[in-house]
């Protein structure tokens, strides 16, 4: 693990060519070891105050002018006593003040250290801790306010109250396990049976949330799939606004898989228009219809196209849907009647269809809203809490797992011994989340994961 101890320094922007480079210094000697070879005194510093001059290396030579920003122990982002310098975005620049710094005294961060500082100062807790790589890495509106929100502690601050009503009942039934022999009573039974359903009912929704918030995280694949020539790169082309895949009315045109990132509603949808899937087909040809296979496993959603005006492309995509259901029963499959601007109008029996015309735009903003809500289902983005992280996720699966056993020895009259045992198993892993239970291990693996400089 870190050492604590030790002043460090880091590059915090990004490496290259930029207009201006921040480097951070953190820890108890961070103004002594900067004040090394900034060309102003640096005593009686106020927070949050900057301060311009020059930065020079240890043989007193001028590196670049710069802005330093002094944050007193206490009131940084690691809780300790920092300074941040902003000087010119050349690496070189760059480079040359950090090796000042490291020779007046700093040791260069290792990756996450800072937020690790952050979480271990109290200024932070272990989920908004990930929380900062979550926002890092965002791609999209969702992904970031669902990394906000956790970084704001709001997932943190609903886990505690949960917690606590658990460790508050817990007490009760290890306070009878104390008396044991008197047979005094301090918990009353049904309403611990009706917590322990209660905080289970919740820790399985937010696992529930994890599905949908791991799919925002990474981005949503959409594969596109049907015959040939039914208009799955013409709909690519139409959703993107712009020609990425080659259309034409030969059919196998599309040989191999095209990948486009689309934004719908502030959720990063990862489209795959694949090749048209035929039996009569010719080896290059084949070779993409077996990559299109392997990116319909891969996919969140799948988008099966028929042609609206071929009822035979109409009874093939049923028995795709069909076949996909049974291999795949989780896999959210919308079915599409595309060509609407040249066939027939649906009947009834079509329903299941959503029809478009995906040369014309017929039917495009009903398909966007359609992804939405096949993606999101139940679940308000606005509101709820969306579990995105698979350390968490596991942990609460963990806790579900003995508040369930909790909940089985309650109905069924079973010793407190083993309630006050499964629900202090519970209590741990909901810990684990926020980090009032951790270990090395687990710190050392979550921090390693971060950038250098943050």
């Amino acid at each position: 693990m870190f050492n604590d101890k030790e002043t460090i320094c880091a590059l915090a922007t990004p490496n290259g060519i930029g207009a201006i480079g921040v480097i951070r210094v953190s820890g108890s000697k961070a103004k002594e070891f900067v004040a090394k070879g900034f060309s102003k005194s640096l005593d009686n510093l106020v927070s949050h105050t900057s301060h311009f001059g020059v930065f020079k290396n240890s043989n007193v030579e001028p590196i670049d002018e710069v802005l330093l920003t002094y944050f007193e122990n206490g009131k940084s982002f690691t809780g300790e006593e920092s300074i941040e310098i902003g000087c010119h975005g050349s690496p070189y620049i760059q480079q040359q003040i950090i090796k000042a710094l490291i020779k007046y005294g700093c040791r260069l961060a290792e990756p996450g250290e800072f937020t690790f500082r952050s979480y271990f100062n109290g200024k932070m807790d272990l989920s908004q801790a990930e929380a900062v790589a979550d926002l890092i890495a965002s791609q999209s509106k969702v992904a970031h306010d669902i990394a906000l929100k956790q970084l704001r502690g709001g997932f943190s601050n609903e886990l505690k109250d949960l917690r606590e009503k658990l460790i508050h009942f817990a007490s009760l039934v290890e306070l009878e396990l104390d008396f044991a022999e008197e047979d005094v009573e301090f918990a009353d039974r049904t309403e611990l049976k009706n917590l322990v359903s209660d905080v289970l009912h919740y820790i399985n929704k937010l696992a529930q949330s994890f599905e949908l918030g791991n799919a925002i995280k990474e981005g949503v694949p959409v594969a596109i799939v049907g015959a040939p020539n039914t208009g799955k790169s013409t709909l690519l082309n139409q959703l993107l606004g712009e020609d990425r895949a080659i259309v034409s009315e030969i059919a196998g045109t599309t040989r191999d898989v095209i990948e486009e990132t689309l934004n719908i509603e502030g959720i990063l949808f990862r489209l795959i228009d694949t090749a048209g899937i035929r039996e009569e087909a010719e080896a290059i040809e084949a070779l993409g219809i077996a990559r299109s296979k392997e990116k319909i496993k891969l996919a969140k959603v799948v988008l099966c196209m028929a042609d609206a005006s071929d009822s035979k492309s109409i009874g093939e995509v049923e028995q795709w849907v069909n076949d996909l259901q049974e291999e795949y029963p989780d896999k959210k499959i919308l079915m599409l009647a595309n060509k609407l601007d040249v066939a027939k109008t649906p009947s009834a029996s079509e329903s299941n269809y959503l029809y478009i015309s995906a040369k014309d735009g017929l039917g495009i903003e009903e398909l966007k809203t359609k992804l939405v809500d096949l993606l999101t289902g139940s679940f308000d983005l606005a509101n709820d809490t969306i579990v995105s992280n698979a350390r968490h996720y596991d942990a609460l699966i963990r806790t579900a797992e003995y508040l369930d056993k909790a909940r089985y020895d309650l109905d069924n009259n079973i010793s407190a011994d083993f309630v006050a045992m499964d629900i202090r198993q519970a209590m741990y892993y909901l810990g684990t989340i926020t980090g009032d239970i951790s270990t090395d291990d687990l710190l050392g693996n979550i921090f390693s994961k971060f950038c250098i400089g943050k």
